[in-house]
């Protein structure tokens, strides 16, 4: 368990991601943060486990955000990234359907870990919680894979799928947090910010 931090009292919580479903995980915590939108460069660099380079990300993520907060008041940042690793390949955003479905093709019949990196980071501190979970696909078929690409959920999403949606219906065991498959693990946000002194218990 990481220890608590002597972060400064009544810390405003900021999330720094454009993400809504990150946004609607985050309000299930109960506490009130305010949002930041922002962009930074998600290439993974050569020698980097995907374990490194979501973490990276999410740390990234983080510090960009507390950059662009102009006054002194305090607060804690939040930064995640999440990614779909199948044999030691990132997984990014599918860029058309033809993407969306050659990344379906590949998963259909097959386990595939899902990272999930959450940092936070504060004027003093910067810590990480890290969650590796593992989804099944059951086998997928033609027909399947292009009704599922044809509601357009695919785009925008790691592994050209959203658990939270129709991609429920592709996935056969899932072994580990839910709302990391999503794009936030919340166990793993709520214990990081009782260590900022964010979240009480």
């Amino acid at each position: 368990m990481l220890a608590p931090l002597p972060s400064p009292r009544n810390a405003m919580l900021y999330l720094a991601s454009q993400s809504p479903r990150r946004r609607e995980l985050l309000q299930q915590l109960g506490i009130a943060f305010r949002t930041l939108d922002l962009e930074v460069p998600e290439q993974r660099a050569a020698g980097e486990s995907p374990e490194e380079y979501v973490s990276r990300v999410a740390r990234d993520k983080a510090r960009a955000g507390f950059a662009l907060l102009a006054d002194a008041s305090p607060a804690v940042v939040l930064g995640s990234d999440t990614e779909v690793v199948l044999e030691g390949e990132v997984f990014g955003k599918p860029a058309d359907a033809d993407q969306a479905a050659a990344m379906l093709r590949r998963l259909s019949g097959r386990s595939h870990a899902v990272v999930s990196a959450v940092w936070g980071v504060d004027a003093l501190h910067a810590r990480c919680e890290l969650c590796v979970s593992q989804v099944r696909f059951a086998p997928l078929d033609e027909a399947v894979i292009a009704a599922y690409v044809a509601t357009g959920e695919p785009f925008g999403k790691a592994g050209a799928y959203a658990i939270q949606g129709r991609g429920a219906t592709l996935v056969e065991h899932l072994e580990g947090s839910y709302s990391g498959v999503m794009g936030l693990p919340l166990f793993e946000t709520a214990r990081l910010l009782r260590s900022f002194g964010i979240l009480a218990g």
